[in-house]
């Protein structure tokens, strides 16, 4: 079911803002959770930090192109639990000793020369545009990448693994750890999951890690919903579409319900009370006047059914904690909002 209705002048009262609560400990490394948590207020997803100052064109156009790779992709989110006696500076070794336990795993165990000529290689990199202030630990990126046997030598390699650590406005649980600790708490995945079950078993054995699952809950998608309706893009955007499942049927049967973006951000402007700034009550006046418009219209109850995905001009998630970025300008809003998640989830 596919219906497009267009927002106008709705107005409805105040809902009162329901105590969430703190999530409980997560599920084992691979497993979806199905709770998580958000702070009841926060701020809109500003812009990269060097666009907020008078940056250059050419330095503004480099941070743009170091991070293009992240756009357009869907990314699968875990948490990861603070690395024991992790260092920056040992990048290269990590690469080499990661490559040879892929390697063993892929061949079932079999001893694998480190450093010897493997079929996947593997790169362990940084990406220190990834952070939200200086404090923040630069955001590192796992690549295994591999030659088709019927390719030339000479030919490039294609990368057919990414994840990357990234820690974004994380201080509530960085300035708590001691020295040996070093906080990347969201950890984001495109490839397969054998691939990731592999990297994330050497990461937890080398740095005595956790990773879990991390779903969005409904309550998360909401916020996500009208934090980037406020967004500002420069191209033209499609319109915004939230999913909704209707539950216990013996059929699954999805809702897509899709708002007009001009529409949606002249409703957004009629509820934001600070600009720059969000708060649970005003998440509840959006979603509910979405709800009423669409009842109106239907004579249907979207608040008896399950919100499951989000699709904006900025970005798009899942419930089953799949995202997908769509505009470098406020990645690093975005991703502080996901740190806040992780965060939240192991604690």
């Amino acid at each position: 079911m596919k219906i497009f209705p267009l927002v106008s002048n709705l107005n409805l009262p105040i809902a009162i803002c329901k105590d969430t609560g703190r999530p409980s400990w997560g599920l084992p490394f691979g497993r979806a959770r199905r709770r998580s948590a958000l702070s009841p207020s926060s701020r809109l997803p500003p812009a990269p930090r060097r666009t907020q100052v008078k940056a250059g064109a050419a330095e503004v156009a480099e941070d743009t192109q170091r991070t293009a790779f992240l756009l357009r992709k869907q990314w699968t989110l875990y948490s990861v639990t603070p690395l024991y006696r992790f260092s920056e500076a040992h990048l290269r070794d990590y690469s080499r000793l990661l490559s040879a336990f892929v390697a063993a795993e892929k061949k079932k165990g079999l001893a694998v020369e480190i450093g010897g000529e493997l079929d996947i290689k593997v790169s362990v990199t940084s990406l220190p545009d990834l952070k939200g202030s200086d404090r923040d630990q630069a955001a590192i990126l796992v690549q295994l990448s591999s030659r088709s046997s019927a390719s030339p030598k000479n030919s490039e390699e294609k990368v057919i693994w990414s994840g990357w650590f990234c820690c974004v406005a994380g201080d509530e649980l960085s300035e708590n750890l001691p020295e040996a600790f070093t906080c990347l708490p969201l950890f984001l995945v495109n490839g397969a999951e054998s691939n990731t079950a592999i990297v994330g078993t050497w990461f937890q054995k080398t740095f005595d890690c956790c990773f879990r699952r991390l779903s969005l809950s409904p309550f998360n998608l909401s916020w996500m919903a009208a934090m980037w309706t406020g967004c500002k893009v420069d191209k033209p955007a499609s319109a915004t579409e939230l999913v909704f499942s209707v539950p216990r049927l013996p059929h699954p049967l999805h809702i897509s319900y899709a708002i007009n973006l001009e529409d949606a951000q002249a409703l957004w402007a009629t509820i934001q009370k600070t600009p720059g700034e969000i708060t649970q009550e005003e998440v509840d006046v959006f979603m509910d006047c979405l709800y009423s418009h669409f009842y109106r219209h239907f004579k249907i109850h979207l608040s008896a059914t399950k919100l499951v995905k989000v699709s904006t001009a900025v970005a798009s998630a899942h419930c089953d904690g799949i995202i997908k970025f769509r505009q470098s300008q406020y990645l690093t809003g975005v991703l502080m909002l996901l740190t806040e998640l992780a965060i939240c989830q192991i604690q």
